[in-house]
């Protein structure tokens, strides 16, 4: 029989591995003092220690290594498993690419102009959004605050009264063949009333989302 100390040193793996994969079930002591509650093992057991070691560097979870040592290790359910295990791993793979690639922007710019931004953008998922809008086009850019506000003041003196419906306004804008689409209004699940529209904004699966703090004359 081998100590745990032993077991431990033999297999590579710390006293804490060994206890958490008794506790699971996975790998159980072949002998547990009463008295003491000392683990000893038997050295067959090295075998199933490197089996879990092997399964746990491919990422495997304990539920999956634990099924795989209960059924026997058969190669349709281990090549099922290990397709399983590719995905996640070309997912994690994608995000650590994101990742690198943000820093390295940002490392770039740091270089370049020799101080941190003050705008942070990141990247979300966007839910879609029921407004009581009001929609006009207009040719120039400078017009758009025109359209704006008195769209936002008309909405709101209409559906002021509906419980928090004034808490998420929202303006939209898209370029169309005769200038600027502007779209605003207010998240809104009431009925719908005379002097607005109900617009649905579609879910994004990605958008760039930053945060600018102050009035609209600085949102350049």
């Amino acid at each position: 029989m081998l100590t745990i100390g032993a077991f431990a040193q033999i297999g590579q793996v710390t006293h804490r591995m060994l206890r958490h994969w008794d506790a699971a079930g996975l790998l159980v002591p072949a002998h547990t003092d009463p008295f003491t509650g000392y683990r000893s093992y038997d050295p067959s057991q090295l075998d199933r220690l490197h089996r879990i070691m092997a399964l746990r560097q491919l990422g495997f979870g304990i539920e999956d290594i634990a099924s795989l040592l209960a059924d026997g290790v058969n190669t349709h359910q281990l090549t099922r498993m290990l397709g399983r295990r590719r995905t996640e791993v070309q997912q994690e793979h994608r995000i650590a690419e994101a990742r690198l690639a943000d820093v390295e922007r940002r490392l770039h710019l740091i270089e370049k102009e020799k101080n941190m931004s003050t705008i942070e953008i990141v990247t979300k998922s966007l839910p879609a959004v029921r407004l009581a809008a009001r929609t006009a086009t207009v040719k120039e850019q400078p017009q758009i605050a025109g359209v704006v506000g008195p769209a936002f003041d008309g909405i709101a003196a209409i559906i002021g009264d509906f419980c928090g419906a004034l808490e998420t306004p929202i303006a939209a804008y898209s370029m169309v063949e005769d200038g600027t689409e502007v779209t605003a209004g207010y998240e809104y699940s009431g009925q719908p009333r005379e002097g607005f529209e109900i617009v649905t904004l579609p879910a994004e699966d990605e958008a760039f989302v930053t945060v600018h703090l102050g009035s609209m004359s600085t949102i350049h």
